[in-house]
Parts: C-alpha cells; sequence; structure tokens
C-alpha cells in the first residue's frame, strides 16, 4: 500500500493496475442496501473471474437477503490511497446451482468450499457497470476506467485482463 507520493497514472495503467489487483487480492467490500433496514456493508472473500466478482455469504444472511431483494450494490477494495469503486447488479446463485466453474475456482483460490457446509450458502456475481480508481488527489480527474459495462481503454484491455 503507497500512502505518500504519486505520480498520475494514464488511463492504461490504472485499467492495468485494478485488474492486477481484482485478480491478487482476497477481500472486497460490499455494499447492499434494504427498502426498510437501509444500507448494509460487509467485507468479503472474492475471486475474480475476469468479468464479474464472485463472493459468498450465508443464505439467510443479511446481505443475501439485501442482494436478492435490491441487486443493486458497490463494492470497494479495502485502500483508502489506491481506490477501487465497482458498481453493479448482483446475480445470486444458491450453492446448489453455482456454476461449477465458480466454485470450483473460488475453492481454489481460498481452500474453503462452501457446497460443503452444512448450513446453505449463496454465491453472489456482481459483472460491474462502472468502475472508478485513483490514487490521491492527483488521479482524481478521470477515474471512471468502466463505464456502462464497457472499458473506457480500448487497447485490448479488455474485461480478462
Amino acid at each position: 500500500m503507497q500512502t505518500t507520493g504519486s505520480t498520475r497514472r494514464d488511463l492504461r495503467e490504472r485499467t492495468r493496475d485494478t485488474l492486477r489487483r481484482l485478480t491478487g487480492e482476497r477481500d472486497i467490500w460490499l455494499a447492499t442496501s434494504h427498502p426498510e433496514h437501509g444500507p448494509h456493508q460487509v467485507p468479503l472473500w472474492f475471486w475474480w473471474d475476469g468479468d464479474a466478482v464472485w463472493m459468498c455469504t450465508g443464505e439467510k444472511s443479511a446481505t443475501a437477503r439485501n442482494a436478492l431483494a435490491e441487486p443493486r450494490v458497490r463494492l470497494s477494495l479495502p485502500d483508502t490511497f489506491d481506490v477501487v469503486l465497482l458498481r453493479g447488479d448482483a446475480e445470486c446463485f444458491p450453492a446448489r446451482e453455482v456454476p461449477a466453474e465458480a466454485a470450483d475456482a473460488f475453492t481454489a483460490k481460498f481452500g474453503w468450499d462452501p457446497r460443503t457446509e452444512e448450513a446453505p450458502f449463496l454465491y453472489i456475481r456482481v459483472a460491474p457497470r462502472s468502475v472508478l480508481a485513483w490514487r490521491g488527489e492527483a488521479e482524481l480527474r478521470g477515474r471512471v476506467i468502466l463505464r456502462e459495462g464497457e472499458w473506457v481503454a480500448r487497447d485490448g484491455h479488455g474485461g480478462r485482463g
């Protein structure tokens, strides 16, 4: 984590760095909302499949209930200097219905398979509609790197970075 000093990255660098973080990091903050109870935010493990973020939570959790009732969600990687914010719609899959490729990759990354747990789990998939990324004040301008589901840098950096 960088905490001081910053050189402005161009759009391609921001996109590359963001995709690297999505591929390599473990934790992401998921913010959901409920019409009666308001916002709810939790840290979860995640796997990036090149197009979407996959997370898993207890099927009876507030996070699961909220995502099922109101699929519009926000995600953020846990660094306040090297900010990455994602916005999209949650697609929910009970563990018995999750695509095997996603569940197997999640298990491979974390060494834990929610499908084998006694209590039911829900997989949440979010394909971002927008991604903002910036490091410090120098990068606030031009921080949108994905808009309406399309990467702004169109030089081969698509979703599979």
